[in-house]
């Protein structure tokens, strides 16, 4: 699938392809459009930008302008509001760490697809209750694998993401499993290159989580 293809299909079937989703957090605005390059030219179409800076949502309305074979979405909603400014800034779907009925009832209201976090069997009772069946994990914890694992039972039409700690190792088992849709992280986008705009570095990390990802949909 090529990245323009991405932002015309369903979330979930360009989360499947993707495989990963990288979770970025920008805190200079001329930062935005480079990350989102480097990623997309390594075969990561898809990004979230957390709402961590001042300059987040301003960054998701410049990857949409300048970078529109990307498919950017928002991290950190924290409540309506967040999720208002996040649809306003043009994010293809919103994220959050984790979930209220207050957002339920916000995001029920609006077209564009928002992922609750749930991290217990009750918690994703609630989210069917709502109409979801895609849910982040987070945050994943030594014992992320096996949790997922026994959710298959109960829940089979449910989907995760799981998010927070995930190195490649990590990734890798975790895409292993059936009801995983993608895996979201930030080890492709240490700190210290993004400071230093190593861009070239980044790419070659992002390109081995896209062929981390591929080789798991083997």
């Amino acid at each position: 699938m090529t990245s323009n293809q991405t932002n015309k299909v369903p979330l979930e079937i360009a989360l499947k392809s993707a495989g990963i989703l990288p979770v970025v957090t920008i805190n200079r605005l001329d930062d935005a459009v480079p990350v989102a390059e480097a990623l997309l030219e390594a075969g990561l179409p898809m990004l979230e930008v957390t709402l961590r800076s001042d300059c987040a949502l301003a960054a998701i309305e410049r990857i949409r302008r300048e970078v529109p074979e990307a498919q950017v979405g928002a991290g950190t909603v924290l409540g309506p509001d967040d999720l208002t400014r996040c649809i306003e800034s043009g994010a293809s779907f919103a994220i959050s760490p984790g979930a209220s009925d207050e957002l339920y009832r916000a995001a029920a209201e609006t077209a564009t697809p928002w992922i609750p976090a749930v991290r217990t069997p009750t918690e994703v009772m609630t989210g069917l209750h709502f109409g979801h069946r895609l849910f982040k994990l987070f945050p994943t914890g030594v014992d992320a694998v096996g949790f997922l694992r026994s959710m298959r039972g109960p829940f089979p039409q449910v989907r995760f993401i799981p998010t927070g700690g995930v190195n490649e190792q990590r990734a890798e088992q975790f895409l292993k499993l059936p009801n995983v849709l993608a895996v979201g992280g930030s080890w492709m986008l240490p700190l210290s290159d993004v400071q230093s705009r190593n861009w070239a570095k980044i790419a070659e990390a992002a390109r081995a989580a896209a062929e981390l990802a591929r080789a798991s949909s083997l």
